[in-house]
């Protein structure tokens, strides 16, 4: 409920209570599968069984138990065999009330569908709390009691507040990518200031985080403005010295690079820099080798990529899979992220290497889905590699369908691999970075879900109701 109303940060210490208390009650007797969902251990999915282990018919007749037990499988571990099941069981059957043209599914029909395409564990916060709650469908919005008006003026005083505390920053990063004059000196690069910080919007939720936003932009801005040089720009022969003069982080390393490589290059030094800088000032460490590293690995990937492609041969799927995972930047993400947000002190009882498979598991999701059909991003004209087309390079009889399938089946698996990584990484001092990195996996499925028409339509629905309307 919390993120459904948008307000969790503003009560965290009750909902935490609250959750106590449920996990306290679990050996209750309960009848009602939505509050059994939140208790979520293999002993609940049991008691929707019968003595031949099948599901009750009760059960699959009831589609708000379905759309709790759809939703509360999304959390599990990879092995977990009986959760398999209860997410297959209520996909199929919710799939099959879609069909149905019972008056009494009217209602229920677009929740049932939003649950499916968008469950909430998988799905940026505000974006399921724009469906639910802002196109007036609620009943929290329909209501004329007291206490039900005072709530839909502080949801809307929330929501306010957020967009123009947004809109501030976003102007703020405009006017850095201006200076810079990036845009200009590349202008077959994407220029996407609204993208690049709609990714640390939505990573970042606490309002009180707005540095710790500006800057996980500037370095996003840089990942794909260096992607685009690698795609669109250099030669293999550039872009050799340049990711040379990435490893070695020295100004003297740029002389034989052209002009805009040389104010590229100069632009990301000087910005991660500053970034380090300000981290020590705030936090009291300095982490800018870790951030040079980053920098370093990612180019080193991008440049394993462009020989590939430049020599047409393509590589193994699970090679594609190991370098496409670096390439997509998402650990030069979460590495910014983890040491803005304070973390890699002395003080702090994880460490960078502690968020290794979790970082994994993100970028793969990211990659994957990015390859996944043939999306196309809309202002990218260089050449792309696919896992779908590797897969089938290395398995001649496998179809295109099924190349899909296994897309899929490795995202879900990735998820189940993610979701287990959270439950380790349960240190107080992490919750706020786990958040913000689960939202950058949740972001995925919005910043590459391409339409017939190359559009992204969830993005686009997300930016507006966030940034513009």
């Amino acid at each position: 409920m919390q993120e459904t109303l948008i307000l969790g940060r503003d009560y965290k210490q009750k909902v935490e209570e609250v959750r106590q208390l449920l996990l306290e009650s679990k050996d209750k007797d309960q009848s009602d599968n939505g509050t059994e969902s939140l208790v979520f251990v293999d002993d609940v999915f049991n008691n929707f069984k019968g003595k031949d282990g099948k599901f009750l018919e009760d059960v699959k007749q009831d589609v708000r138990g379905l759309m709790a037990l759809y939703e509360a499988a999304q959390l599990g571990f990879n092995g977990e065999t009986i959760i398999d099941e209860a997410q297959e069981l209520s996909r199929l059957h919710l799939s099959g009330y879609l069909h149905q043209n019972h008056e009494n599914l009217c209602c229920q029909r677009e929740a049932i569908t939003n649950t499916l395409t968008h469950p909430q564990h998988k799905t940026i916060p505000r974006l399921s709390s724009a469906k639910s709650l802002l196109d007036g469908d609620h009943h929290l919005l329909k209501g004329s009691k007291v206490w039900e008006k005072s709530l839909r003026e502080l949801v809307n005083m929330n929501f306010l507040i957020a967009k123009s505390l947004h809109q501030d920053e976003l102007l703020q990063v405009s006017k850095w990518w201006k200076e810079l004059g990036l845009g200009e000196k590349l202008p077959k690069a994407r220029n996407q200031a609204v993208k690049w910080y709609t990714w640390s919007m939505a990573s970042i939720s606490d309002p009180r985080l707005s540095f710790q936003r500006i800057e996980l932009t500037k370095s996003i801005a840089f990942i794909y403005l260096i992607d685009d040089i690698f795609d669109l720009y250099g030669t293999i022969h550039e872009l050799t010295l340049f990711t040379q003069a990435i490893n070695r982080w020295d100004d003297t390393a740029t002389s034989m690079l052209p002009e805009y490589m040389r104010m590229s290059y100069k632009a990301l030094v000087d910005t991660t820099n500053e970034i380090a800088h300000n981290i020590h000032k705030k936090h009291g460490h300095n982490p800018i080798n870790a951030l040079k590293a980053t920098w370093a690995s990612l180019c080193d990937a991008f440049l394993v990529e462009a020989r590939w492609f430049a020599s047409g041969e393509l590589p193994t799927a699970e090679e594609y899979l190991k370098n496409g995972k670096v390439s997509t930047g998402v650990h030069v993400v979460i590495v910014h992220l983890f040491f803005l947000l304070g973390l890699g002190g002395l003080n702090h009882e994880i460490n960078l290497n502690d968020t290794s498979k979790f970082t994994s598991s993100i970028a793969a999701i990211l990659r994957l889905w990015d390859d996944f059909g043939s999306s196309k991003d809309e202002h990218q004209d260089g050449q792309d590699g696919s896992y779908i087309t590797c897969y089938m390079k290395d398995e001649p009889n496998v179809s295109a369908k099924q190349a899909r399938r296994r897309v899929v089946d490795l995202i879900s698996n990735e998820w189940r691999n993610l979701n287990q990584e959270c439950f380790r990484l349960n240190h107080f001092s992490a919750a706020c970075f786990k958040r913000s990195s689960l939202n950058i996996a949740r972001m995925v499925p919005l910043m590459y879900a391409y339409n017939e028409n190359q559009r992204l339509p969830l993005l686009e629905e997300y930016m507006r109701s966030t940034l513009f309307d």
